[in-house]
């Protein structure tokens, strides 16, 4: 078979030497036709940004896999693009028949009783009465943190304070909390 010279076959030997200079080329040239394909096979360009790069990825680590002989290095990538994003929605669906395979196999989960669901409300005005009872600084902290989800540092910011201070607020709070609720809650079991 008699080997044809085509446009590519300057920047495939660059790729194959290792040049990345070739490969920012053949993404600038072709990344858009990349992203295109891998979009539209899986309707998300996030996923389908993850698609180019494995294509690209896979480019500079394994140039040989390109082979002038059979085509050009676009319909090469396109190619690649397509089984790539082909792929990656056959396993998405596997894994959604495999999370309802699972939720299938598990037992319904029963309602709670009557008595549960007094003995759940009682239990939250304890815990509601036990952070109240604390004082400012440290209901303010340990607010932020369980009931707000920010981290020690968002709370050191919100309140002004050092990081450590925060962590030390919230520490004694929890300190606090724990001595009164499981002498509260001990007494209703």
């Amino acid at each position: 078979m008699r080997r044809v010279e085509t446009a590519d076959s300057p920047l495939s030997a660059r790729l194959a030497a290792g040049d990345d200079r070739a490969l920012a080329e053949v993404v600038d040239r072709l990344g858009t036709a990349v992203h295109a394909v891998a979009v539209a096979v899986l309707r998300d360009a996030a996923a389908a940004q993850d698609v180019v790069q494995d294509v690209f990825v896979d480019l500079w680590c394994h140039p040989q896999r390109f082979d002038e002989r059979l085509g050009i290095l676009r319909t090469f990538l396109l190619m690649t693009a397509r089984h790539r994003a082909a792929d990656v929605v056959r396993s998405e669906q596997r894994r959604a028949v495999r999370e309802l395979r699972s939720e299938r196999l598990l037992p319904p989960r029963p309602d709670p009783s009557p008595g549960d669901l007094v003995a759940a409300a009682e239990t939250g005005s304890e815990v509601r009465a036990a952070v109240r009872s604390l004082p400012q600084e440290q209901r303010e902290a340990v607010e932020l943190v369980y009931f707000g989800g920010l981290s020690y540092r968002d709370v050191a910011q919100t309140l002004d304070i050092p990081e450590g201070t925060a962590k030390s607020r919230v520490r004694l709070a929890l300190s606090k909390l724990e001595t009164r609720l499981d002498r509260r809650l001990l007494e209703h079991s």
